[in-house]
C-alpha cells in the first residue's frame, strides 16, 4: 500500500508510540516491538521499510513514555542499573568493558537488563573468569560477525549480558563511540546525573 507523505509520517509516529509502550511496559526488544506494533496497526497489510520508524524515533518515544508514566520510579531504577553496571565493569576491567544499550542511553525500565561489550585477549578468558567466581551463566552464539559469544547471568537479581568481541574489534569500530561508555565515562555520567538531581531538589 502506498501512503501519502503526511499519512506515512503519521503512521511512523503511531508505530513508534506503540512500540515504545511495549518496550517500556514489557521489556520487548526494539526489533520485535517494531514488528509487533506494525502488525497491530496494519494487520496483514505489508508496509514498506521506509514507513517504519527507526530506533532513534522509538527511543525518543520510550523517553517520553517513561517521563509520563514512570517519572516517579524510572530515574531511580536507571541509576540502580548504572551503579550495578559500574560494579561489574570494575570487576571486569581487564577485559576493557563498555556499557551499551538502554542503561547507557537512559531509557532503561523495570524489565531492562545490563549489556556490556568486552574485548579480551582470548575470548575464553571471560568464561574462565566467571567460573572462578562461581557465576552460573548461559552461553549464546555471537549475533554479528564481530561478536564471538554472549555470556548471560544474574547479578544482584538483575539480568546481565556480556557480549564478547575479538580484541581487535575495538579498533575496527562497529559500535559508535557515542553509543558506548567505558568505566571513566560511566563514572562521569553518574556524577553528572547526581548533580543534576541535587540541583532539581533544591
Amino acid at each position: 500500500m502506498i501512503y501519502h507523505p503526511q499519512e506515512a509520517e503519521a503512521l511512523r509516529a503511531e508505530i513508534a508510540a506503540l512500540a515504545a509502550r511495549m518496550i517500556a511496559e514489557d521489556g520487548t526488544d526494539y526489533a520485535s516491538a517494531k514488528q509487533k506494533a506494525a502488525r497491530q496497526i496494519l494487520g496483514k497489510q505489508k508496509v514498506r521499510g521506509d514507513y517504519l520508524p527507526d530506533n532513534a524515533e522509538i527511543e525518543q518515544q520510550v523517553r517520553e513514555y517513561n517521563e509520563i508514566f514512570f517519572g516517579d520510579t524510572q530515574p531511580a531504577r536507571l541509576r540502580h542499573l548504572r551503579e550495578l553496571a559500574l560494579e561489574l565493569m570494575e570487576q571486569l576491567q581487564e577485559f576493557q568493558p563498555y556499557l551499551v544499550g538502554s542503561v547507557l542511553n537512559g531509557t532503561a525500565g523495570e524489565h531492562s537488563d545490563i549489556y556490556l561489550h568486552l574485548y579480551p585477549d582470548n575470548i575464553k578468558e571471560v568464561s574462565i573468569f566467571l567460573l572462578n567466581k562461581d557465576v552460573q551463566f548461559d552461553v549464546g552464539e555471537g549475533s554479528r560477525d564481530d561478536v564471538e559469544e554472549t555470556l548471560s547471568f544474574m547479578y544482584r537479581r538483575e539480568g546481565v549480558h556480556l557480549i564478547v568481541h575479538d580484541r581487535d574489534a575495538i579498533r575496527r569500530g562497529g559500535t559508535k563511540a557515542s553509543e558506548r561508555a567505558d568505566i571513566g565515562a560511566l563514572r562521569r555520567l553518574l556524577e553528572e546525573t547526581a548533580s543534576a538531581s541535587d540541583t532539581e531538589s533544591e
